[in-house]
């Protein structure tokens, strides 16, 4: 994997009225004519998303949002659809242009983000087709400086005014910027890890999946000794090694390696590790402590969520697995419902409870969001590697490491 995933790339979204010149902005920040621009109003419809090298920040996706003021039924569509990408933005651009500065839509998106703690910048576009002396006159304006907040002027004509926008937007990205990391808080420099990465019909052909990948690369990141062997060879990989910081196992074979790994071992899984870093390890083990709870229900209805589409097989953990698992531990019939994609219910009230997926495909501004609409309808929260280790009795051992 030679490219970042974007689930671990700062999210930039673009907002505006139509017409205000946000595709021409972020064209020219990115250096490519990824968005179609035109003078026809509504030109972007659906969002348009690009994954970029932002020099020196780093990774970043750019995402284009359709005009906040589109009309007409497939206008009030893609209206929706921009407001959406409010759940995964890590850092906002909103878009006037400068003979047209609007104040009633710009406070509402600013208030949405101070309320989800979304740092932005306010762009006044296309100060070329304005006089000097209006533009001072705007610029200086002591009313206009009470409204507006973090104001860019700036002109896609000029390259020197996007080159300041560039500026200023890596500058508040560094401001925002916090190391992450899955363990290399918890394990030392020179620690040791083992990665149990069982190889079954549901491992892709030729390579890892994308949160082994990540790990690894983490423990390169903090100078820990990684070492990757299938379950089959762990016992005698154990053997080979001395003073073992912890193991790190797939989620479907916890129990297994739970009977293999001494006692004096952390033992953790992948999914276990995705929930603490991407989602809200405290909020999950609450949501699992409501299991036992189901089996008051006469008909509970559970829905398992992924944040990404594949194929499925009779090994898959989502559709088969943690259905089959959790049917067996409350003997009982559920009400099993399945969702895949990026597109999360908010009608989830009726829902006794959510199973979410490790969340690798999603950034942690997606996942937080998810929890959210989960904390605000009262409908409790897990994750499949908290699951599966509570469906095995190993839940305390898994989560140790973190407590």
């Amino acid at each position: 994997m030679n490219n970042t995933p974007k689930g671990n790339r700062r999210h930039i979204v673009v907002y505006g009225k139509r017409n205000a010149g946000k595709s021409s902005i972020m064209n020219k920040i990115i250096g490519q004519d990824v968005s179609l621009v035109s003078d026809i109003k509504g030109t972007t419809t659906d969002p348009v998303s690009k994954a970029v090298e932002l020099i020196p920040f780093g990774p970043v996706v750019f995402i284009d949002t359709g005009g906040i003021d589109d009309g007409g039924e497939l206008g009030v569509l893609r209206v929706e659809k921009a407001i959406k990408t409010l759940e995964k933005v890590d850092f906002a651009i909103y878009v006037m242009a400068i003979d047209d500065i609007e104040q009633e839509s710009y406070l509402e998106f600013v208030k949405e983000f101070k309320r989800r703690d979304i740092p932005y910048i306010t762009v006044i576009n296309k100060v070329d087709i304005v006089s000097k002396e209006r533009l001072q006159e705007i610029k200086y304006n002591i009313e206009f400086e009470k409204k507006w907040e973090n104001v860019v002027f700036i002109s896609t004509k000029y390259d020197t005014t996007i080159e300041n926008l560039k500026d200023e937007l890596i500058k508040k990205l560094n401001i925002e910027d916090k190391e992450e990391t899955l363990i290399g808080d918890i394990i030392p420099y020179g620690g040791k890890i083992i990665m149990v990465v069982p190889i079954d019909s549901e491992a892709p052909k030729g390579r890892l999946i994308l949160p082994q990948v990540q790990l690894i690369r983490d423990c390169l990141d903090h100078g820990i000794k990684s070492y990757v062997v299938r379950d089959i060879e762990l016992a005698s990989a154990i053997e080979d090694l001395k003073d073992i910081d912890l193991i790190v196992t797939d989620s479907q074979v916890f129990k297994e390696v739970d009977k293999i790994v001494p006692r004096y071992i952390n033992l953790t899984s992948f999914s276990i590790i995705m929930a603490r870093q991407k989602g809200d390890l405290k909020t999950f083990l609450e949501g699992i402590t409501t299991i036992e709870k189901l089996k008051e229900k006469e008909n509970p209805r559970v829905l398992i969520m992924e944040s990404c589409s594949h194929n499925t097989s009779h090994e898959d953990i989502g559709k088969v697995k943690i259905p089959k698992f959790l049917t067996k531990h409350l003997e009982k019939e559920i009400d099993f419902h399945f969702r895949m994609g990026e597109d999360f219910l908010k009608d989830i009230e009726s829902y006794d409870l959510v199973i979410h997926c490790g969340s690798c495909m999603l950034n942690k501004k997606s996942m937080a969001s998810r929890i959210k609409i989960c904390q605000d309808n009262n409908v409790p929260i897990t994750n499949y590697g908290i699951l599966l280790a509570y469906l095995t009795d190993t839940l305390d051992r898994a989560t140790q490491v973190f407590m």
